[in-house]
């Protein structure tokens, strides 16, 4: 039997741990600080101020009142809350506000919280909102379509600009870094010895995604990356509309692919051109590499501009891996929108974030006719069809 001593010894502890977590008296319905969103909000307080001043508001959300005004139109419907008898729900034009800044500044929830005078809580839940409504809506207006007119196009940009005859775009990695997901081990620790997810992009001339993958490990290198793509899929099964071979001229028998261009740590194949590896190269294959570096500096630049515009990429993302993947998302479909509808503006490029050289190890090996096709780009580079005045000064 229990004693007299153990019984109330056992009854103070269930005293003890009922007054210890016992569940806290709510303290205010709505704190101080938030029931004054109406008079010291800066969505209150700032937005119709900015909205006077064209210059100001682009330097606040990276984008024209025009462009903003485009999006409230296009997801308002699809964001709006439901008022209630209890509360007002919060305006749509407030939520965009509030997202595009968080992505434009890269400010911390709570940061957002003081200077908007919402929930820390309610700020995540708007900006996952808005970022979801973001991608779902314009997703398909962005991006071009697999069409033959459209590769057509993109190939005349990059014969005009980068001087890279049937180029249909420079393709490239970016590491997103986030903060370490839990349970993922060591699956997202990259080469630079940070955590992050990987954006897989194909730009063209006007610095624009035309195709985006999202969220594969930081751990795995570009080439097999790209190689789990639906585009390389597509790509490998012909489904893509990519234009048949043809010469590059009138006065050349040559047959020449649409191929797409990037670093070392892409495999070659015939529609992926990469640089000859190396340090003693014969002068045609500096000359080559340096024409394919021409045309796949383009993403590199794109990556600058995205990563300069959209600020919450100058630190690590501290959310979920979906979350991650949601922001990334959003910010790739704001990216090519504000360059289609306010096009270029000087403080997109007063950063450009160039990235560091990545494995160099290709997952696969390349193919005979895949070395023959790039040999015949080195010797149209090098021919007087070819040439470029100034390339030998550049090798």
């Amino acid at each position: 039997m229990i004693s007299e001593r153990h019984r109330r010894r056992n009854l103070l502890i269930l005293l003890h741990l009922r007054r210890k977590y016992r569940k806290r008296e709510r303290q205010y319905w709505v704190h101080p600080i938030l029931a004054v969103r109406y008079l010291e909000g800066n969505f209150y307080t700032l937005f119709e101020k900015l909205r006077c001043d064209d210059a100001k508001f682009f330097n606040y959300f990276r984008m024209s009142t025009s462009t903003f005004d485009f999006l409230e139109g296009q997801i308002g419907d699809l964001i709006k809350g439901q008022d209630t008898p209890m509360r007002v729900s919060i305006p749509p034009k407030e939520m965009l506000a509030v997202t595009i800044r968080y992505l434009a500044t890269g400010a911390t929830f709570t940061e957002m919280h003081y200077n908007y005078r919402l929930g820390i809580s309610t700020v995540r839940k708007i900006v996952r909102l808005v970022c979801n409504a973001l991608w779902d809506t314009l997703k398909h207006d962005v991006f071009p379509k697999s069409t033959e007119e459209n590769w057509r196009a993109i190939s005349d940009q990059f014969a005009t600009f980068s001087h890279f005859p049937n180029c249909l775009g420079a393709v490239d990695g970016k590491h997103i870094r986030v903060n370490k997901f839990p349970h993922s081990g060591s699956m997202n620790l990259n080469y630079k010895s940070y955590f992050s997810i990987v954006l897989m992009a194909i730009a063209d001339c006007d610095y624009k995604f035309t195709y985006v993958d999202i969220g594969a490990y930081g751990k795995d290198c570009d080439s097999s990356v790209f190689q789990e793509t639906s585009f390389f899929k597509l790509l490998m099964q012909n489904k893509l509309n990519i234009p048949a071979s043809g010469p590059l001229n009138t006065h050349s028998n040559l047959t020449f692919p649409f191929v797409f261009v990037g670093d070392e740590a892409f495999s070659l194949s015939e529609n992926m051109m990469r640089p000859y590896a190396g340090h003693y190269l014969p002068e045609n294959k500096r000359v080559f590499n340096y024409r394919l570096s021409r045309a796949r500096r383009y993403v590199e630049c794109a990556f600058g501009i995205f990563a300069n515009k959209w600020r919450i990429f100058h630190k690590a993302l501290n959310v979920s891996k979906d979350f991650a993947k949601d922001i990334v998302k959003a910010c790739v479909v704001l990216h090519n929108l504000v360059r289609s509808k306010d096009g270029y503006r000087s403080a997109d490029t007063d950063f450009v974030q160039r990235l560091h050289d990545i494995n160099t190890a290709p997952c696969c090996r390349s193919t005979r006719n895949a070395n023959d096709i790039r040999d015949r780009f080195t010797e149209y580079f090098v021919s007087a069809e070819g040439a470029l005045p100034w390339q030998n000064a550049k090798i």
